[in-house]
Protein backbone atom coordinates (compact mmCIF):
# COMPACT_ATOMS: atom_id res chain seq x y z
CA UNK A 1 0.00 0.00 0.00
CA UNK A 2 1.28 3.47 -0.87
CA UNK A 3 0.86 6.59 1.24
CA UNK A 4 0.38 8.63 -1.94
CA UNK A 5 -2.59 10.95 -1.53
CA UNK A 6 -3.28 9.95 2.06
CA UNK A 7 -3.74 12.46 4.88
CA UNK A 8 -1.57 11.82 7.92
CA UNK A 9 -1.76 13.58 11.29
CA UNK A 10 1.44 13.55 13.38
CA UNK A 11 1.06 14.87 16.93
CA UNK A 12 4.59 15.57 18.05
CA UNK A 13 5.53 15.99 14.41
CA UNK A 14 7.72 19.07 14.69
CA UNK A 15 11.00 17.48 15.81
CA UNK A 16 12.88 14.23 16.16
CA UNK A 17 11.11 11.03 15.19
CA UNK A 18 7.77 12.76 14.57
CA UNK A 19 9.27 15.20 12.10
CA UNK A 20 11.13 12.37 10.36
CA UNK A 21 7.82 10.50 10.01
CA UNK A 22 6.14 13.59 8.55
CA UNK A 23 9.02 14.13 6.12
CA UNK A 24 9.04 10.48 5.08
CA UNK A 25 5.29 10.40 4.53
CA UNK A 26 5.37 13.66 2.57
CA UNK A 27 8.18 12.21 0.46
CA UNK A 28 5.81 9.41 -0.54
CA UNK A 29 3.16 11.88 -1.62
CA UNK A 30 1.09 12.06 1.56
CA UNK A 31 -0.56 15.22 2.83
CA UNK A 32 0.77 15.81 6.35
CA UNK A 33 -0.63 17.69 9.32
CA UNK A 34 1.79 18.26 12.20
CA UNK A 35 0.93 19.46 15.69
CA UNK A 36 3.02 20.42 18.70
CA UNK A 37 2.68 22.48 21.85
CA UNK A 38 4.72 25.50 20.74
CA UNK A 39 3.82 27.59 17.71
CA UNK A 40 7.46 28.42 17.00
CA UNK A 41 8.21 24.69 16.73
CA UNK A 42 5.31 24.27 14.32
CA UNK A 43 6.51 27.17 12.17
CA UNK A 44 10.06 25.78 12.09
CA UNK A 45 8.81 22.32 11.10
CA UNK A 46 6.71 23.70 8.26
CA UNK A 47 9.86 25.24 6.79
CA UNK A 48 11.31 21.71 6.59
CA UNK A 49 8.22 20.13 5.03
CA UNK A 50 6.90 20.43 1.47
CA UNK A 51 4.51 23.17 0.50
CA UNK A 52 0.97 22.19 1.42
CA UNK A 53 1.86 20.70 4.80
CA UNK A 54 -0.37 21.95 7.59
CA UNK A 55 0.66 22.82 11.15
CA UNK A 56 -1.17 23.53 14.41
CA UNK A 57 -0.14 24.50 17.92
CA UNK A 58 -1.78 21.97 20.25
CA UNK A 59 -1.61 21.18 23.96
CA UNK A 60 -2.16 17.42 23.89
CA UNK A 61 -3.05 17.42 27.60
CA UNK A 62 -6.08 19.69 27.03
CA UNK A 63 -9.00 17.51 25.95
CA UNK A 64 -11.10 20.37 24.62
CA UNK A 65 -8.15 21.60 22.56
CA UNK A 66 -7.66 18.09 21.17
CA UNK A 67 -11.35 17.79 20.34
CA UNK A 68 -11.27 21.14 18.54
CA UNK A 69 -8.10 20.19 16.68
CA UNK A 70 -9.69 17.09 15.17
CA UNK A 71 -12.85 19.03 14.34
CA UNK A 72 -10.68 21.40 12.29
CA UNK A 73 -8.62 18.64 10.65
CA UNK A 74 -11.64 16.67 9.44
CA UNK A 75 -11.25 13.27 7.81
CA UNK A 76 -7.80 11.67 7.54
CA UNK A 77 -6.13 8.29 7.09
CA UNK A 78 -3.50 7.80 9.79
CA UNK A 79 -2.77 9.18 13.25
CA UNK A 80 0.80 9.10 14.56
CA UNK A 81 1.53 10.09 18.17
CA UNK A 82 5.13 10.87 19.15
CA UNK A 83 4.55 13.81 21.51
CA UNK A 84 6.89 14.31 24.46
CA UNK A 85 9.54 16.97 24.78
CA UNK A 86 11.80 15.45 27.44
CA UNK A 87 13.07 12.25 28.98
CA UNK A 88 12.45 11.41 32.63
CA UNK A 89 15.21 9.47 34.34
CA UNK A 90 15.54 9.85 38.09
CA UNK A 91 15.80 7.57 41.14
CA UNK A 92 12.56 6.54 42.81
CA UNK A 93 13.70 7.94 46.16
CA UNK A 94 14.05 11.47 44.80
CA UNK A 95 11.39 11.39 42.09
CA UNK A 96 9.32 14.52 41.59
CA UNK A 97 5.75 13.22 41.39
CA UNK A 98 4.47 16.43 39.82
CA UNK A 99 6.99 16.09 37.02
CA UNK A 100 6.14 12.40 36.65
CA UNK A 101 2.43 13.20 36.33
CA UNK A 102 3.12 15.82 33.67
CA UNK A 103 5.28 13.31 31.79
CA UNK A 104 2.46 10.76 31.82
CA UNK A 105 -0.16 13.38 30.99
CA UNK A 106 1.59 14.19 27.71
CA UNK A 107 2.75 10.77 26.67
CA UNK A 108 0.03 8.41 27.94
CA UNK A 109 -3.11 10.47 28.47
CA UNK A 110 -2.27 12.68 25.51
CA UNK A 111 -2.16 9.61 23.27
CA UNK A 112 -5.36 8.26 24.82
CA UNK A 113 -7.17 11.55 24.24
CA UNK A 114 -5.87 11.86 20.68
CA UNK A 115 -7.18 8.42 19.78
CA UNK A 116 -10.49 9.08 21.55
CA UNK A 117 -11.19 12.17 19.47
CA UNK A 118 -9.24 11.28 16.33
CA UNK A 119 -10.40 7.72 15.67
CA UNK A 120 -13.93 8.65 14.54
CA UNK A 121 -12.42 10.72 11.70
CA UNK A 122 -10.08 7.98 10.43
CA UNK A 123 -11.11 6.76 6.99
CA UNK A 124 -11.57 3.06 6.09
CA UNK A 125 -8.21 1.30 5.87
CA UNK A 126 -6.58 3.79 8.22
CA UNK A 127 -4.51 3.31 11.33
CA UNK A 128 -3.03 4.67 14.53
CA UNK A 129 0.68 4.35 15.35
CA UNK A 130 1.77 5.10 18.92
CA UNK A 131 5.19 5.25 20.58
CA UNK A 132 6.77 3.23 23.39
CA UNK A 133 10.41 2.34 24.16
CA UNK A 134 12.59 -0.66 24.87
CA UNK A 135 12.79 0.33 28.53
CA UNK A 136 9.43 -1.45 28.90
CA UNK A 137 11.30 -4.76 28.51
CA UNK A 138 14.79 -3.73 29.60
CA UNK A 139 14.35 -1.31 32.53
CA UNK A 140 17.32 0.15 34.35
CA UNK A 141 17.62 1.90 37.72
CA UNK A 142 16.17 5.38 37.40
CA UNK A 143 13.62 4.45 34.75
CA UNK A 144 10.61 3.58 36.90
CA UNK A 145 8.39 6.26 35.35
CA UNK A 146 9.58 5.70 31.78
CA UNK A 147 9.26 1.91 32.08
CA UNK A 148 5.78 2.26 33.56
CA UNK A 149 4.76 4.57 30.74
CA UNK A 150 6.07 2.25 28.04
CA UNK A 151 4.39 -0.80 29.54
CA UNK A 152 1.12 1.11 29.71
CA UNK A 153 1.45 2.28 26.10
CA UNK A 154 1.93 -1.27 24.86
CA UNK A 155 -1.13 -2.49 26.76
CA UNK A 156 -3.12 0.49 25.49
CA UNK A 157 -2.17 -0.42 21.93
CA UNK A 158 -3.44 -3.97 22.25
CA UNK A 159 -6.70 -2.85 23.86
CA UNK A 160 -7.30 -0.17 21.24
CA UNK A 161 -6.61 -2.62 18.41
CA UNK A 162 -9.69 -4.52 19.57
CA UNK A 163 -11.85 -1.60 20.65
CA UNK A 164 -11.60 0.60 17.56
CA UNK A 165 -11.23 -2.15 14.94
CA UNK A 166 -11.20 -2.20 11.95
CA UNK A 167 -8.93 0.82 12.46
CA UNK A 168 -5.50 -0.74 12.97
CA UNK A 169 -3.48 0.25 16.04
CA UNK A 170 0.25 -0.47 16.36
CA UNK A 171 3.20 0.89 18.30
CA UNK A 172 6.90 1.50 17.63
CA UNK A 173 9.52 0.78 20.29
CA UNK A 174 12.76 2.68 19.64
CA UNK A 175 16.05 2.13 21.41
CA UNK A 176 18.53 4.95 21.84
CA UNK A 177 18.11 7.55 19.09
CA UNK A 178 19.96 10.77 18.32
CA UNK A 179 17.22 13.38 18.88
CA UNK A 180 16.62 16.59 20.82
CA UNK A 181 15.32 14.56 23.77
CA UNK A 182 18.94 14.44 24.92
CA UNK A 183 19.47 18.19 24.58
CA UNK A 184 19.63 18.79 28.34
CA UNK A 185 22.91 16.87 28.57
CA UNK A 186 26.11 18.88 28.04
CA UNK A 187 27.38 18.25 24.49
CA UNK A 188 30.48 16.32 25.56
CA UNK A 189 28.46 14.12 27.90
CA UNK A 190 25.82 13.54 25.23
CA UNK A 191 28.35 12.50 22.59
CA UNK A 192 30.08 10.28 25.14
CA UNK A 193 26.77 8.56 25.86
CA UNK A 194 26.13 8.04 22.15
CA UNK A 195 29.59 6.55 21.65
CA UNK A 196 29.31 4.32 24.70
CA UNK A 197 25.90 2.99 23.69
CA UNK A 198 26.99 2.47 20.07
CA UNK A 199 29.79 0.23 21.32
CA UNK A 200 27.30 -2.10 22.99
CA UNK A 201 24.97 -2.53 20.02
CA UNK A 202 25.29 -5.30 17.41
CA UNK A 203 24.89 -2.72 14.61
CA UNK A 204 27.74 -0.62 16.01
CA UNK A 205 25.89 2.71 16.04
CA UNK A 206 22.95 4.44 17.66
CA UNK A 207 19.74 5.15 15.80
CA UNK A 208 18.82 8.21 13.80
CA UNK A 209 15.29 9.59 13.63
CA UNK A 210 15.02 8.45 10.01
CA UNK A 211 15.78 4.86 11.04
CA UNK A 212 12.84 4.85 13.42
CA UNK A 213 10.51 6.70 11.04
CA UNK A 214 10.68 3.76 8.63
CA UNK A 215 8.81 1.61 11.16
CA UNK A 216 5.94 4.10 11.39
CA UNK A 217 5.73 4.30 7.61
CA UNK A 218 5.66 0.51 7.34
CA UNK A 219 2.87 0.22 9.91
CA UNK A 220 0.77 2.81 8.10
CA UNK A 221 1.22 0.97 4.81
CA UNK A 222 0.85 -2.57 6.15
CA UNK A 223 -2.82 -3.43 6.15
CA UNK A 224 -2.40 -6.75 7.98
CA UNK A 225 -0.68 -5.48 11.14
CA UNK A 226 -2.62 -4.52 14.25
CA UNK A 227 -1.85 -4.79 17.96
CA UNK A 228 1.83 -5.13 17.00
CA UNK A 229 4.95 -3.79 18.71
CA UNK A 230 7.75 -3.07 16.24
CA UNK A 231 11.14 -2.76 17.93
CA UNK A 232 13.83 -0.69 16.23
CA UNK A 233 16.80 -0.66 18.58
CA UNK A 234 19.92 -1.81 16.74
CA UNK A 235 19.73 -5.10 18.63
CA UNK A 236 19.82 -3.42 22.03
CA UNK A 237 17.32 -5.79 23.63
CA UNK A 238 19.56 -8.72 22.68
CA UNK A 239 22.60 -7.62 24.68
Amino acid sequence: MSLQGQRIVVIGGTSGIGLAVAQGAAGEGAEVVVASRRKESVDAALERLPQGAEGHALDATDEEAVRGFFDRVGGFDHLVYTAGESLLMEPLATADLGRARRFLDTRLWGAYTAVKHGAPAIRPGGSVVLTTGTVARRPMPGTTVAASLCGAMESLTRALALEIAPVRVNIVSPGIVRTDLWRDLPPAEREGLYASMAGTLPVGRIGEATDIAEAYLYLMRGGYSTGSIVTVDGGGTLV
